[in-house]
């Protein structure tokens, strides 16, 4: 799992959003800081005016800044030195400075702090928005892969059933070509154990088939090329056997609030019905006037002193780009609600759906756990018959047939319970990823697991 984590293809684009998103954050951000600029010029003229020459040089640097406040209001400050020498003609040389500053403060229509910081404050809502993606999408990458692992392993198992049948079947057949050359069984029963001993070697060519290509998907999910050559641990199938598998003991009810509670995709949608909830009462101060206050001074050390006051009003006449706008977020406030509740009912559905999945798996699991124990005695008692020729050979071959049958149904319904309880797990939210890439159950507020060993003996009999 830490291999998936750190190289699964489409983990690393929801990664990669959440950073350019991170930047525009950065970008948005900058828009409310102080913003220094600088720089200057130098000029050198020559010109000849009315047969006199005139030639001189300029240089003017400049710094200053601008900032915008919370409530709308603009200051821009700017300080400037003009040098000048002149080197033919008339005029005069030398320095003289300028101190310039403006402030605009609007006391209408942009003037609440709500509107002002709005694009800063869905910049940094939708990175927090891809920050729950991004943690959602690890769990889902996490679970996909597991289960893809589980039913790699299944298949593997299947090749061992396969083996062990093929070699039960050898010996079966050593047994019956004994007692068909002691004339106690008749040979078309040897002909039927050798024909079901080619059908088994071809099931075990198409398992292997399977095994191979479940294995280059779980190779893909991992983000490693399908050349690459690895073995899985079957110790992980062995311990599901011997242990059996965590899942909630809580009612159906508690699931779901447990689900409506924690899921980070229904907690991004509550998040957009607020973000449209703010866009409508941003449309709708663009519906009130506009009332602009300004002032602003420049002092020039060798020249008069300038200061101004005054105001613009902008009355709400003509605003149907406007009243487009605020419609157009009233409509967009509809739809994320609708959303939200598609959402909610959704989950609901997924819980319900992985619920009753979890509790027929492991009821499946059981019983075909019983079978499974009651074809083995079954051979065993006929094998056992069979050595002194009390009953057919088919009967024996039925009963191996069986319990091969029996072996690979149980480790499907194994694995099918493996993988709804991973569901359930991540379909309540419960389900929480190490850095490792490794799962456990979330903190202490979840409900509490238990083991199917402990709910119920049964279910991992073997």
């Amino acid at each position: 799992m830490a291999i998936t984590t750190a190289r699964n293809r489409e983990y690393h684009l929801q990664k990669e959003l959440l950073y350019t998103l991170a930047l525009d954050m950065r970008l948005v951000r900058h828009a409310y800081e102080t913003q220094l600029f600088g720089g200057g010029t130098a000029l050198y003229s020559n010109e000849k005016i009315r047969g006199t020459r005139q030639e001189d040089v300029v240089v003017e640097p400049n710094l200053g800044f601008n900032r915008l406040l919370a409530f709308g209001t603009l200051i821009s400050a700017q300080i400037g030195a003009r040098w000048v020498e002149v080197l033919a003609g008339s005029g005069d040389s030398g320095l003289s400075s300028v101190l310039g500053a403006s402030v605009t403060q609007p006391l209408l229509r942009g003037s609440d702090p709500r509107v002002v910081l709005e694009p800063l404050t869905q910049a940094e809502r939708t990175a927090l928005q891809q920050i729950r993606t991004v943690a959602r999408f690890r769990k889902l990458v996490v679970v996909l892969a597991i289960t893809q692992y589980y039913e790699t392993l299944e298949f593997q198992d299947t090749i061992r059933n396969t083996d062990a049948y093929i070699n039960s079947l050898l010996t079966l057949e050593n047994r019956v070509e004994k007692l068909v050359d002691a004339a106690r069984l008749p040979p078309e029963e040897l002909d039927q154990v050798r024909q079901e001993v080619l059908r088994a070697k071809d099931s075990r060519i198409l398992a292997a088939k399977e095994y191979e290509r479940f294995l280059d998907f779980l190779k893909i999910t991992m983000g490693v090329p399908p050349t690459m050559e690895f073995d899985l641990d079957t110790d992980v199938f062995e311990a599901l056997k011997a242990k059996g598998i965590p899942y909630p003991d809580f009612s159906l009810d508690e699931a779901i609030d447990t689900a409506l509670y924690r899921r980070l995709d229904l907690t991004n949608n509550a998040d957009m019905v607020i973000d449209a909830q703010r866009a409508v009462f941003v449309a709708k101060d663009g519906l009130r006037t506009g009332l602009n206050v300004s002032a602003g001074v420049d002092i020039d050390t060798n020249g008069p002193k300038r200061s101004a006051a005054g105001a613009a009003l902008e009355l709400p006449l003509d605003l149907v780009p406007e009243q487009d706008l605020y419609a157009r977020a009233l409509v967009l406030l509809n739809q994320r609600q609708r959303e939200y509740d598609q959402t909610a009912d959704t989950i609901r559905l997924e819980v319900r759906e992985a619920h009753r999945k979890m509790l027929e798996t492991a009821e499946r699991y059981k019983i075909l756990s019983e079978g499974m124990r009651l074809a083995e005695e079954r051979v065993e008692k006929t094998f056992a018959a069979l050595r002194y020729a009390r009953l057919s050979s088919r009967r024996v071959l039925t009963a191996l047939e069986h319990q091969y049958r029996a072996r690979n149904e149980a480790a499907d319904a194994l694995t099918d319970y493996a993988i709804a309880t991973l569901n359930f797990y991540r379909d309540t939210e419960i389900l929480q990823v190490r850095p490792d890439g490794m799962w456990e159950i979330g903190p202490s507020t979840a409900p509490v697991a238990r083991t199917a060993s402990n709910a119920d003996s049964s279910l991992t009999r073997e």
